[in-house]
């Protein structure tokens, strides 16, 4: 990260005031990153569903046109949400594939520390 340089000084109270603002991004930090983190292991477990689809798709020897016909979505929608250039797809999009698939989708809530 560059510093940012200034022409002249900080009066006392706009340095207070900086030095307040980086305390306080110091102590939310650590619990910023921690639900970061939480966001990506939980993407991490869509990316693990959406595997576990396209494997049993291939396994039961289903192509995407097959699919496509039993989901009713385009082709090119299936094909982004395999190779994960669909990051975010809906729960209604997951229950229809897993049901083409012949698998069923389940979601669980659990507590957080």
């Amino acid at each position: 990260m560059k510093r940012i340089t200034r022409q002249r000084h900080l009066t006392a109270e706009e340095a207070a005031k900086y030095q307040a603002i980086r305390d306080q991004v110091a102590e939310e930090l650590p619990e910023l990153l921690d639900r970061h983190y939480q966001r990506v292991a939980a993407l991490d477990k869509i990316d693990d569903v959406l595997k576990q689809l396209k494997a049993a798709r291939e396994d039961k020897g289903l192509s995407l046109a097959d699919l496509s016909e039993r989901t009713g979505m385009d082709r090119s929608a299936l094909s982004k949400l395999e190779s994960g250039e669909r990051p975010n797809p809906t729960v209604q999009t997951l229950v229809r594939y897993a049901d083409a698939v012949g698998m069923r989708l389940e979601v669980t809530l659990i507590d957080t520390p």
